[in-house]
């Protein structure tokens, strides 16, 4: 229930003094002033410890005088903010909304008195800040040059980063010093299908960042809507981040109509890394959903035609033309290469597969034409999404699913030809509907058609969202690939069910993740929202399906089941092939049985890059999930079991390493055991080289 707690207002001609508020339990304090120059500052503290020190504010403007100095306050009005809300989906059934406020309104005298507001936001987890442009007559329609906020930095410290780009995140995170990002930066721009990186010290968000004194502090934005996403560019000199927007094909970076605002520009910290990861500012930031009906939108749990196409065993393509034309190829007169997977005999088995284990979706990637000939080419017309291959037969496979209790799962490759989609996306939506599909998973590989615009620009991320709003009206959940990071706009937009924007499973077939790297994804890319992973993968060398592949996938099993705790998503794939889950099944039941919907989640224990203890209890069920996951140390994890209901007795089935586990040598050696456990328990559980262990509890039935 909302409650508004306490509101004043102040009036001032000229302030040049500076406007502090505190956060609800006082451990964070935010300041903002204006220079001699009048320019805007703010800086926040943690319990009296820098977070950011004095740091500028501002828009550079592409046409006439700059919003950043020659300000004076013409008002400010703080407030206090308490509510509690429910997801439609989430880590907990429950989320608390609690913050200060501190609302600033400056103008420029010089410019005819023209105003904006500066809005910030303290919770007891951080801060959240944004420009805010009312509608007036000196500032209506205007392109932004650059944003010029600063984040300026308290000391050296360790970062966990990915180079700036603006068109993908899909790169392997670094873990270093500022001062060191430039003489890393070389090596961590590793190729990529479509990549523009902008500076030597470039870096993208989240930007997870660890100071010397305990500090712990995540740079990000919340509620991007219609504006260019933010980057930040390093002075490592002064160890001063700034925010670097994404240009369009022309290099602006932002075209405006008053009254609008930027989005939240935010700043998690704590001096415990758990409270990182249980931190929900950034869904806070954004608004209440827009949806009445939510009845629609449920957590998914998928297998799919997918893995054995991204090791090289099977093919999307149908043939192997190198030449194919949207709408003028005739597929019934060419010869089947014989490796395409998305056939109708085949995609059966997997609904079968399903069916028998209670999944509730199967996705299946290559079921239509034009796969043939499109990566790499900057090819506008390649998909209609509505055409299957000939040995796809869509009719039937909506009945044999259907009649197995079992939904498809759509698949929609764009070649990043984002305008092309648009062309088709009614067509496309009502063919899944008319063939009983309700959710897709997007895809935008390569470069960006309109050509020379970037995945994250102004247009594509006006693009992304109206591709969320149009599944809506047909009552379609929309995961997508090779986006934008997301930024909280599932709470406003719940059928966004999933994203990529980050370093998948995929890429464990492309030559392999870090062993440290799901240790670091929760307090990075997993900030703003979920990520569709795709975790679960058994047979961890892919020589075994492909003898041409040498790559292996750098975790143990075990650790595969771990990840559908530690990486929270409301849409989990099973992601490895029916065959090799039939050889453990034993272990197998853990992704059977792991829920994808929460009521509670209690971080025991984290640090990023090295480990992450996480528990979680299942919506409306007396049944709890543990996770954890180590880098390629071998530790021993904490476990404890505290948040369970006190007096009662629960069985725990432990999915661990074996004790000759190994990710390199011996990936698949692991052990099941049963043990009960209260409230009380304490379990150290030892987790291999690139390691894991997993853990139902389920109450104990009584005989």
């Amino acid at each position: 229930m909302k409650k508004l707690l306490s509101a004043f207002f102040v009036l001032a001609a000229v302030v040049l003094h500076a406007q502090q508020i505190t956060s609800p339990d006082k451990n964070l304090v935010l300041t903002f002033g204006l220079s001699a120059k009048g320019e805007p500052t703010y800086a926040l503290t943690y319990k009296n410890k820098p977070v950011i020190k004095t740091s500028k504010l501002g828009i550079d403007l592409k046409e006439g005088a700059d919003m950043l100095e020659g300000f004076t306050v013409d008002k400010t009005a703080q407030s206090s903010f308490d509510e509690t809300w429910s997801p439609v989906w989430g880590e907990e059934k429950t989320i608390c909304n609690h913050y200060n406020e501190l609302l600033v309104t400056l103008s420029q005298k010089a410019e005819k008195g023209r105003y904006i507001n500066v809005r910030f936001k303290l919770f007891n987890d951080g801060l959240g800040f944004r420009y805010e442009f009312p509608e007036q007559k000196e500032l209506t329609y205007f392109v932004i040059k650059e944003e010029k906020t600063q984040f300026a930095m308290a000391g050296d410290h360790k970062a966990f980063w990915l180079p700036g780009d603006y068109d993908t995140q899909e790169y392997s995170t670094v873990t270093s010093k500022l001062s060191e990002v430039r003489a890393k930066m070389k090596d961590a721009v590793t190729p990529n299908a479509s990549q523009q990186t902008f500076s030597p010290t470039g870096l993208q968000t989240p930007l997870m960042l660890k100071s010397d004194n305990g500090l712990y502090i995540n740079i990000h934005e919340a509620a991007l809507i219609d504006y260019s996403c933010m980057s930040l560019n390093l002075d490592d000199k002064n160890m001063v981040l700034e925010s670097w927007l994404t240009p369009d094909a022309i290099g602006d970076k932002g075209y405006m109509q008053a009254p609008t605002q930027s989005p939240w520009r935010t700043i998690v910290v704590s001096d415990k890394a758990p409270d990182i990861l249980q931190s929900r500012m950034i869904l806070n930031l954004n608004e209440p959903t827009k949806y009445k009906d939510v009845s629609w939108i449920k957590p998914i749990k998928y297998v799919g035609v997918w893995w054995e196409m991204i090791t090289g065993k099977s093919s999307w393509a149908y043939n192997d033309l190198t030449s194919v034309k949207l709408g003028e190829t005739d597929y019934s007169k060419t010869k089947p290469n014989g490796k395409h997977a998305a056939n109708t005999a085949h995609v059966k088995e997997y609904i079968d597969f399903a069916a028998k284990h209670g999944f509730d979706a199967v996705l299946v990637e290559g079921w239509n034409e034009g796969w043939e000939d499109w990566f790499g080419k900057s090819k506008e017309f390649v998909f209609d999404f509505v055409t299957p291959y000939p040995d796809f037969d869509v009719k039937e496979l909506h009945r044999y699913a259907a009649s197995k209790g079992v939904k498809m799962m759509m698949h929609h490759e764009t070649s990043g030809a984002a305008a092309n989609y648009e062309r088709h996306m009614d067509k496309a939506y009502q063919f899944m509907v008319d063939n009983g599909y309700n959710s897709v998973k997007s895809g935008y590989v390569g470069d960006i058609i309109p050509r020379g615009e970037f995945h994250y620009s102004q247009s594509m991320i006006n693009h992304y969202l109206y591709a969320i709003k149009k599944a809506a009206e047909y009552k379609i959940m929309v995961n997508a690939h090779e986006a934008v990071r997301p930024t909280g706009l599932s709470r406003t937009y719940p059928n966004l069910i999933g994203n990529e924007a980050a370093r998948g499973t995929e890429y464990e077939a492309f030559g392999g993740n870090n062993a440290d790297h799901t240790t670091i994804l929760p307090f990075t890319r997993l900030m703003g929202g979920p990520m569709d992973y795709t975790p679960g993968i058994f047979e961890t060398k892919v020589s075994v399906y492909n003898p041409d592949n040498n790559s292996f996938v750098h975790t143990t099993l075990v650790k595969q089941l771990a990840l559908y705790v530690t990486m929270y998503s409301p849409l989990q794939m099973a992601a490895d092939l029916p065959e090799t889950y039939n050889k453990h099944l034993d272990a197998f039941q853990f992704i059977k049985d792991v829920a994808v919907d929460w009521d509670d989640t209690y971080v025991l224990e984290a640090e990023p890059g090295d480990y992450i203890t996480i528990a979680r209890k299942a919506k409306g069920k007396n049944e709890w999930f543990v996770g954890a996951i180590t880098d390629e140390n071998a530790r021993t994890a904490k476990i404890t079991f505290e948040y369970l209901p006190k007096g009662k007795t629960y069985l725990a089935t432990v999915y661990a390493d074996g004790k000759d586990a190994d990710y390199v040598k011996n990936p698949k050696s692991y052990a099941i055991k049963t043990i009960k456990v209260n409230s009380k328990t304490k379990l150290d559980q030892k987790l291999a080289t690139g390691g894991g262990a997993a853990i139902s509890i389920k109450e104990e039935v009584k005989k």
